[in-house]
């Protein structure tokens, strides 16, 4: 299977294209230096020659924050460009698989959110994601937009590897309490990816539609930090921790952020098969990789 993977150098396309790979997919990911996806040229240069027979879409503008600031290039991301990738699966005769996020919702709903719930962006990110998802909806029938929370791995930037450098650094962390979501392990999100591709591919009838994927359970971005600093204890790299819950008013950032975002993900288990290991032996699996190769300045 011929599979074209934007977003390649970010942690879930890192995951998606080991995992591809090591299956005998033949795999095209261009870097951002080769397929700038605000540019429909660049695009169609590199999709010609390589004829894919499916699209996972994992790049997105993911700074929450400097998005308030910079919301023209965050529509342009997360909204013009996959509608572009849509219109182009559907000239190809072809699915995507466009990943979006919980950000979507503004968190007040208190349960985990079903995919027909009602979207209602805090921020930028959110409404640009949201917007793109409207878009692929628009443009493709065959479509799978997948939304996942709370990403991490043992590769780029995330809160796990953020946590396990502070700890390195402070004698004390104080890290918010009070929003909850469910930590996604991007190894785990690449495999439910490319099992549900390889079904796409196969020319099997596939439900498309909107989907939800996350770690199963739900916990604070503090249980997510106490759950970091229990392996690295457990490892012997730290004696003990001190960890102090602090609310998000403590904490003001330029984006609002859900104060609740699990989501329902019964829908993607039922129509795929696809199985979600608890956040916690995630978390554990990543800090044990990052521990093989982690520098506190990193």
């Amino acid at each position: 299977m011929r599979i074209l993977i934007t977003g390649g150098e970010g942690q879930l396309g890192t995951e998606l294209i080991a995992q591809a790979t090591a299956h005998g997919a033949e795999v095209l990911a261009p870097t951002l230096a080769q397929m700038d996806l605000t540019d429909p040229a660049q695009v169609d240069a590199c999709w010609g020659p390589f004829q894919p027979e499916a699209l996972i879409n994992a790049a997105a503008y993911t700074a929450v924050d400097r998005a308030e600031i910079e919301p023209e290039l965050a529509f342009a991301v997360n909204a013009a460009a996959p509608a572009y990738l849509a219109r182009r699966c559907r000239r190809e005769g072809i699915p995507l698989i466009h990943i979006s996020t919980d950000y979507v919702f503004d968190g007040r709903k208190g349960s985990p959110y079903r995919e027909e719930d009602p979207l209602s962006p805090l921020g930028v990110y959110g409404r640009s994601k949201a917007e793109g998802e409207s878009a692929v909806r628009g443009a493709l029938d065959r479509h799978l937009i997948i939304r996942t929370s709370w990403l991490y791995s043992a590769h780029g930037a995330n809160f796990v590897k953020t946590v396990m450098r502070l700890a390195a650094e402070r004698d004390e962390l104080r890290i918010v309490d009070d929003q909850l979501g469910s930590p996604t392990s991007a190894e785990d999100l690449a495999g439910a990816l490319l099992s549900i591709a390889a079904r796409t591919g196969a020319g099997k009838d596939s439900p498309w539609g909107t989907y939800h994927y996350c770690g199963n359970g739900v916990t604070s971005w503090c249980g997510l930090a106490r759950r970091v600093l229990e392996t690295l204890v457990a490892q012997g790299r730290m004696s003990s921790f001190r960890l102090t819950p602090i609310t998000t008013a403590q904490y003001p950032t330029p984006a609002r952020r859900p104060a609740y975002s699990a989501l329902d993900c019964r829908r993607i288990e039922a129509a795929f098969g696809v199985t979600r290991p608890p956040w916690q032996a995630g978390v554990e699996k990543a800090v044990l990789q990052l521990l093989e190769t982690f520098r506190p300045s990193a």
